[in-house]
């Protein structure tokens, strides 16, 4: 789950303690892994998120894409997930502690991926587009939804897979565990609420869905951009 980013220079990359610590800074996104659920020993937490992941690699299988970059790309366990031979991968992210550490980590598992300090914003078609665009668990962070979808949208040439929560299932679990009680099981920097069709009805407007998925608590979507 994520945690709080605070406002700060939106062209630049804060220094912080990685996105675990949610100490990285923007000036329209907060956010950050506020709990590392690739690494939790829960066993219900392991199903759900192993749930995650294989819908995650069947939707970027669907699109046969050999180009993935991923915005947000936090400490880079889901390209981890993607790494395959043929397979080109890249990853940015709002934190230069956090792209330091995705980047350590990879080379450290054999898996050398490149990867760049960059606010989502500042991305750029003629650099950073490629066949597929990732971005999860990130855009209930930004303050301008509307802005960041434009965004991926430029760069997804033509695929573009997201993931959000799925309200009202996401603070209704984190209630039912005994978390973030006081507001309302909402998981800190998380300040805009999706449920699947409320999603998918944003996303219409802006680009062609494809395929939608619904492992538990997270709505997954694999959109298509039509020139």
């Amino acid at each position: 789950m994520r945690g709080i980013k605070h406002a700060s220079d939106r062209d630049g990359c804060d220094r912080g303690r990685g996105r675990s610590a949610s100490l990285c800074k923007e000036e329209n996104v907060k956010g950050g892994n506020h709990y590392n659920k690739y690494a939790t020993k829960n066993p219900i937490e392991r199903m759900l998120v192993q749930g995650f992941l294989q819908t995650i690699r069947d939707l970027v299988s669907k699109t046969g894409a050999n180009a993935i970059h991923e915005v947000g790309c936090g400490e880079g366990y889901l390209l981890q997930e993607l790494a395959v031979p043929g397979r080109s991968l890249r990853g940015s992210d709002l934190c230069q502690e956090t792209v330091s550490a995705a980047r350590t980590r990879l080379e450290d598992l054999g898996t050398p991926i490149p990867f760049e300090c960059m606010n989502l914003y500042n991305l750029s078609p003629s650099q950073h587009a490629t066949d597929l665009v990732m971005c999860c668990e990130v855009l209930e962070h930004v303050e301008d939804p509307e802005g960041a979808i434009n965004i991926l949208k430029s760069l997804a040439q033509p695929y573009l897979l997201v993931s959000v929560p799925r309200e009202p299932l996401w603070r209704i679990l984190n209630m039912g565990r005994l978390s973030y009680l006081k507001d309302f099981g909402n998981t800190p920097g998380h300040i805009n609420h999706w449920s699947t069709r409320s999603f998918v009805r944003f996303l219409e407007r802006h680009v062609v869905v494809l395929e939608v998925r619904t492992p538990l608590p997270w709505t997954v979507v694999l959109c298509k951009v039509i020139s």
